[in-house]
C-alpha cells in the first residue's frame, strides 16, 4: 500500500446562473471525468449478473464496456448510514453515524472527500440527494440540489466529478399505488413488464409467496427497468456531449433490495449490491472481477484516479488504477438503531463466509420499524405468523430471539439461512471470523459499543450544536495593483467559503490567499461538519 498522506483541503461552490445546455466548455485539463450513477435499493438483480427476470439492457451494456464486481458490498444496509460512510471515506461507526437518523458532528480531522477533488481543480456536483448524517456542508459541492445541469454547468477547462442519484428503485416505491406503477409501466417496452403471477418464481425462501409479496417483487422489478431507462438516458447525454471516452462512469447501490429481510439487515440480501465501472481505454470491456471490494473505497479511489494522495484515516482502498491496493482479507459490516428501533449487529465476510455476531441476540429479528412494516409483504409475512402458518426458513425470521453467532457459507447458502455457527466442522473458520470482527472493533475505535445518549452527548453537550466562528480577515497590498485577503479560522477543522460580492453569486473554496481588485468586498463564512455555519462578514477592500 502507497503512503497516505492528509491531503489539502480547496475547491469552490457556486451558486450563480447555469450555463446554456448544449453550450459545452472546451476540457483543457486533461485528467479524467468521472460520474456516480447511485441508485437505492437493490440487489444485484440484473441481467448482467445472471437474474434471468431481470430486463436491463442499458446496464448490461455498460457492463459489457467495462468490468463488473460480483463481490461489492456496503458496510451497513440502510441508506444515510451508508451514505455518511461513503463522503467520509470511513466506517459510520467509527464517527458516530451508525444510528439511522441522527445528525452527528465528526471529529475536525475529517472532511467531504469532494473538497479534495475541488483542491485538485475538479467541478464537483451532486443531484439532490445528500444524507449525510450531517447537513451538507457549503464547501462540498459547486452544485448541490435538483437545480443543475452536471456537468453542462461547468467551467472552461475543468474535469468533473459528478453524482446523479436516482430513487425510483427505493423500498417506497416497491408499495406504491396501481395508478403510479401503471404510468411507470407505460415508460417501459413490453417484455419489461414484470407480471405478478410470475413472481412466485423468484421471491426467496424465506418471504412467504402472497399475492401481496408477488406484487411488491413485481414492482420492485419493473422500478429496476425504469432505472436502467434512465441510467441509459444519462449515458447517452454523456456521449451526445462527446465526453464518454473521457469520463470514469461508476454505478452502484446504496444496499440491496428494500424488502423484507433485505434492506437493515447484515445478511446478503441487504449488503451485497451491483458495481459496474467503465473506464474507456483503461479497463478491458466485459471484464469481471470477484476481488472483495466496498463503498467505503470509492472515496479513495476516486482521489487516486484524479492523482491525489488519499488521506490517511480513510478504511477504504484503491481499487482502481495504477496505484491499486491489495484485496482486503475481511470486508467488515455494522447495524445498529434503525429508525425507532433498537438492535445491535455486527458481521465479517471472506470471500466465502458470513459471520454475524447479535450482540443484543434477547431481541427478536421481527422487531417491529414503522417504516418498514408498510410494505404489504411484511405485513402479511407478520399476519401468517401470528397465525402459526409459516413454515422453513419462512419461520426463522419470527424466532423469539437470535442466536448469539451466526455463520454461513454464501457459496452453498446464497440466502443465508442455514447457521452453521454450532457445526464443529466449522469451528476453526466461526473462530478466525470471530477473532478478525473483534480485531477491527479496537482498530476503528467502534462507537456503537456507547449508548447513543452517552455518545451524542459528548458530541452536543446539553443537546446544542455549536457554531463555527467566523472567519478571521488580513489584508494587504499585492502586485499588479490587487488587494490580498488572507482568511483564517479559529474553529478547529472549519473550511472557509468566500466570494466577491456584486458578482455572479458564486461561493469559493479558500484555499489561499485571495486576490482582488481595489475596492471590491469579499464575503466570507465558515463551516465545519456537523457544526452551524459561521454568519457571513464582509471584507472592504481598500481603493488607492
Amino acid at each position: 500500500m502507497f503512503a497516505r498522506t492528509a491531503c489539502l483541503v480547496a475547491g469552490a461552490w457556486f451558486l450563480g446562473s447555469l450555463m446554456i445546455p448544449g453550450a459545452l466548455p472546451a476540457q483543457t485539463d486533461q485528467r479524467p471525468n468521472i460520474l456516480w450513477i447511485s441508485c437505492e435499493d437493490i440487489s444485484p438483480n440484473l441481467g448482467c449478473y445472471g437474474d434471468p427476470w431481470a430486463s436491463t439492457p442499458n446496464l448490461d451494456r455498460l457492463a459489457a464496456q467495462g468490468v463488473r464486481f460480483t463481490r461489492a458490498f456496503t458496510p451497513s444496509a440502510v441508506c444515510a448510514v451508508v451514505r455518511c460512510g461513503i463522503i467520509t471515506g470511513v466506517y459510520s461507526c467509527s464517527i458516530g453515524g451508525h444510528h439511522m437518523r441522527n445528525r452527528i458532528i465528526p471529529p475536525p480531522h475529517i472532511k467531504c472527500f469532494t473538497e479534495y477533488l475541488r483542491a485538485a481543480g475538479y467541478w464537483c456536483t451532486n443531484r439532490s440527494k445528500t444524507d449525510y448524517q450531517f447537513e451538507s456542508p457549503l464547501t462540498a459541492w459547486d452544485r448541490n440540489g435538483p437545480r443543475h445541469d452536471d456537468w453542462r454547468s461547468r467551467p472552461p477547462g475543468k474535469p468533473f466529478f459528478c453524482v446523479i442519484n436516482l430513487t425510483i428503485s427505493h423500498e417506497s416505491q416497491a408499495r406504491h399505488s396501481e395508478e403510479f406503477h401503471r404510468r411507470l409501466r407505460q415508460r417501459l417496452r413490453p417484455e419489461q413488464i414484470h407480471r405478478e403471477e410470475d413472481a412466485g418464481r423468484y421471491l426467496p425462501p424465506y418471504i412467504p409467496n402472497t399475492p401481496e409479496a408477488r406484487r411488491n417483487w413485481a414492482y420492485y422489478y419493473d422500478n429496476i427497468s425504469e432505472m436502467d431507462r434512465q441510467v441509459g438516458e444519462i449515458l447517452r447525454r454523456l456521449e451526445e456531449d462527446g465526453l464518454a471516452e473521457n469520463t470514469i462512469v461508476v454505478f452502484w447501490s446504496d444496499h440491496g433490495q428494500g424488502l423484507p429481510r433485505g434492506k437493515r439487515w447484515l445478511y446478503d440480501s441487504g449488503t451485497h449490491i451491483p458495481l459496474i465501472v467503465r473506464w474507456p481505454g483503461k479497463i478491458p470491456p466485459g471484464s469481471v472481477r470477484h476481488d472483495l471490494v466496498s463503498v467505503l473505497d470509492l472515496a479513495p479511489t476516486m482521489l487516486a484516479l484524479a492523482g491525489l494522495e488519499v488521506p490517511e484515516y480513510m478504511h477504504g482502498r484503491v481499487f482502481l488504477g495504477p496505484r491499486t491496493e491489495p484485496e482486503p482479507e475481511y470486508l467488515f459490516f455494522h447495524r445498529d438503531r434503525m429508525d425507532e428501533t433498537f438492535d445491535k449487529i455486527r458481521a465479517v465476510r471472506d470471500r466465502r463466509f458470513l459471520y454475524i455476531r447479535n450482540l443484543e441476540p434477547y431481541r427478536p429479528y421481527s422487531q417491529p420499524i414503522q417504516y418498514m412494516d408498510l410494505m404489504p409483504a411484511m405485513q402479511q409475512w407478520r399476519r401468517l405468523a401470528s397465525l402459526g402458518h409459516l413454515r422453513g426458513p419462512q419461520r426463522l425470521w419470527f424466532a423469539p430471539t437470535k442466536p448469539v453467532e451466526e455463520l454461513y457459507d454464501t457459496q452453498a447458502d446464497p440466502h443465508n439461512i442455514h447457521n452453521l455457527a454450532h457445526d464443529p466442522r466449522y469451528a476453526q473458520v466461526l473462530q478466525r471470523m470471530r477473532q478478525a470482527l473483534e480485531q477491527w472493533q479496537e482498530e476503528i475505535g467502534d462507537l456503537g459499543m456507547l449508548p447513543e445518549p452517552v455518545m451524542m452527548h459528548r458530541m452536543k453537550p446539553l443537546g446544542r450544536i455549536p457554531r463555527t466562528a467566523a472567519p478571521v480577515a488580513q489584508t494587504s497590498p499585492a502586485t499588479d495593483g490587487k488587494v490580498q485577503v488572507q482568511l483564517s479560522c479559529p474553529t478547529e477543522g472549519a473550511s472557509i467559503a468566500w466570494r466577491v460580492a456584486g458578482r455572479d453569486g458564486s461561493w469559493h473554496l479558500y484555499t489561499k490567499p485571495v486576490l482582488v481588485e481595489p475596492g471590491a468586498v469579499v464575503e466570507a463564512l465558515a463551516c465545519r461538519l456537523g457544526y452551524f455555519d459561521s454568519p457571513v462578514i464582509r471584507i472592504h477592500t481598500a481603493k488607492d
